[in-house]
């Protein structure tokens, strides 16, 4: 399977349990951190890194101590694909690095 091919309902979930507080469905995946805003700042920075790296780039939402990251491959379509986890596991290594912890 290639990385930008859309993945099915059944393989999403199978991903998605691997994740502490991931969610989402065949479009789009998503999770937010508890930490503070300075601590988001630090950690969108590396992110981006990351993501462009993989030429592949998160939504971002940042609040009151919360950070959210929200995923989808708009190249192919607005779907979730194996790209997608590939930057969900960027995303926990920076994010934990960080002592970022899963939203309540």
């Amino acid at each position: 399977m290639a990385e930008r091919d859309p993945l099915t309902a059944e393989e999403v979930r199978t991903n998605l349990e691997r994740w502490e507080g991931w969610s989402g469905d065949t479009s789009r995946i998503g999770k937010t951190y508890q930490l503070d805003y300075y601590t988001s700042i630090k950690v969108i920075n590396e992110v981006a890194e990351a993501a462009q790296q993989l030429q592949h780039h998160p939504d971002i939402d940042i609040r009151w101590e919360r950070l959210r990251f929200s995923i989808t491959t708009y190249s192919a379509g607005a779907v979730v694909t194996p790209l997608d986890f590939k930057l969900v596991a960027q995303i926990e290594r920076i994010a934990s690095a960080h002592g970022a912890k899963t939203a309540p």
